[in-house]
C-alpha cells in the first residue's frame, strides 16, 4: 500500500544528526533535538562544546531564493559587526540543504548558536542596548533591498484581514473593529511623509523570544524569516508592542522601558517625527499581518489554538487595547 500523503511532517532529530555529522564533519556524538515546532521546524544540535541551530522550513513556506536573500543579508550584517546568528555553509560550500520528506523536498539551513538566553523581563538598561543594536542594523540595511516580501499597506492591511474572515465571522464586534481600524489605518498611508521615513530591509519579528542576552549584556538577534523591505520603523513599532504585551498593563510599568528602548535608538540614528507619529499605527499593522499569518499558517496548529473565541480575546486584549491606548481611529485626540 503506498504511504498517505501528509501536509507536515516531523523529521527524526536522529536521523538529522547523523545528516549533519556527514554534511558539516561534525563529531560523531553530535545530538540533535526538536525544539520548536510549527512555521518552520528548529532543531538543536550540540556537537562537544559547540552549538548550532538547524532550521528545517516548511514545504513552500519559503523559496530558495527567498532563503538565499535572508543568507545574503545575515552575511552583510555579520561583516558590519552586527551580533547576528549567520548561516554556516556545508563541506561543500553550500548552505542550503534539501531534505526529501514525506510531503515534497523542504529546505534546511545551519546556524550558528546565538550565545545567553532569552529573557522575558528585561531591564531598562538592556532595553537600552537593545534600541541601539536595531539601529545599528538599521544603519546596514537603510536603503537596501531583498528580493523578498515588501511590506505595503495591501500586504499589512488588506491580504491579512481576508485571512482573518475565513474564521472570524463578518458581523461580530471584533470584525468591525477590524474593519473601521483597517480603514483608518489605509488613510494614514494615504497621507503619509515618505520623504520623512526611512526604507530598507527590516526584521519585523525583533522581540525576546528572537533575542539572546548574557550576563554580560550582550544581546544577539536571530530568526530573520520574516525579513523584507519596508519602512525601517516598522521594527520600532514592533518592538514596543511586544514591550506593551510582556510589562504590566499600566503606563509606570511600561513606558519608563519604552523610553530607554527609544532612547538607546536615537543614540545611534534619530527618528523622524512622522516615524515617531506612525510607531502605533504601525503597531496595529503588525498585528493585523501576524494574525494573518496565524490565519494562513492554520494547518501548523490545532483547533483549540485557532477559533473564533481565541481572535476574538487576541483582537479585544491586544489589538483593540494598544489601539486604544495611543487613541487612534475615533479615539484621537482632538
Amino acid at each position: 500500500m503506498p504511504h498517505f500523503p501528509v501536509t507536515n511532517s516531523n523529521l527524526s532529530a536522529t536521523h538529522i544528526g547523523l545528516f549533519l555529522q556527514e554534511k558539516y564533519a561534525l563529531n560523531k556524538d553530535t545530538k540533535c533535538q526538536l525544539i520548536k515546532a510549527g512555521m518552520n521546524d528548529t532543531y538543536l544540535v550540540t556537537d562537544q562544546a559547540d552549538k548550532f541551530v538547524f532550521r528545517v522550513y516548511s514545504l513552500h513556506w519559503r523559496t530558495k531564493t527567498e532563503i538565499d536573500e535572508e543568507i545574503r543579508l545575515l552575511h552583510q550584517l555579520k561583516e558590519n559587526g552586527i551580533p547576528i546568528s549567520y548561516p554556516l555553509s556545508d563541506k561543500d560550500g553550500n548552505h542550503i540543504q534539501t531534505l526529501s520528506a514525506p510531503e515534497g523536498d523542504r529546505f534546511a539551513v545551519l546556524f550558528t548558536f546565538a550565545p545567553g538566553e532569552k529573557q522575558h523581563i528585561i531591564s531598562e538598561e538592556t532595553h537600552f542596548h537593545i534600541g541601539q543594536l536595531i539601529a545599528r542594523l538599521h544603519k546596514v540595511s537603510v536603503n537596501q533591498r531583498l528580493n523578498r516580501v515588501d511590506y505595503t499597506p495591501e500586504v499589512l492591511l488588506i491580504y491579512s484581514l481576508k485571512k482573518i474572515s475565513t474564521f472570524l465571522k463578518s458581523d461580530t464586534a471584533e470584525m468591525h473593529f477590524m474593519r473601521s481600524a483597517q480603514t483608518y489605518i489605509l488613510k494614514e498611508f494615504e497621507h503619509a511623509n515618505i520623504e520623512q521615513i526611512r526604507q530598507g530591509i527590516v526584521h519585523l519579528d525583533i522581540w525576546y523570544d528572537n533575542l539572546n542576552i548574557t550576563d554580560g549584556n550582550k544581546v544577539t538577534i536571530f530568526d530573520f524569516d520574516f525579513c523584507g523591505n519596508g519602512w525601517l520603523c516598522l521594527d520600532v513599532a514592533y518592538y514596543i508592542l511586544q514591550l506593551h504585551n510582556i510589562e504590566k498593563y499600566e503606563a509606570k510599568d511600561y513606558q519608563p522601558k519604552v523610553d530607554h528602548f527609544l532612547n538607546g535608538y536615537e543614540s545611534v540614528s534619530p527618528l523622524s517625527a512622522e516615524e515617531k507619529r506612525f510607531i502605533p499605527i504601525l503597531g496595529v499593522s503588525v498585528y493585523f499581518f501576524y494574525l494573518g499569518v496565524q490565519c494562513q499558517r492554520y494547518d501548523n496548529w490545532s483547533n483549540a489554538f485557532l477559533s473564533e473565541n481565541y481572535l476574538k480575546r487576541f483582537i479585544n486584549g491586544l489589538v483593540k487595547r494598544y489601539y486604544d491606548i495611543y487613541k487612534l481611529g475615533d479615539n484621537k485626540k482632538g
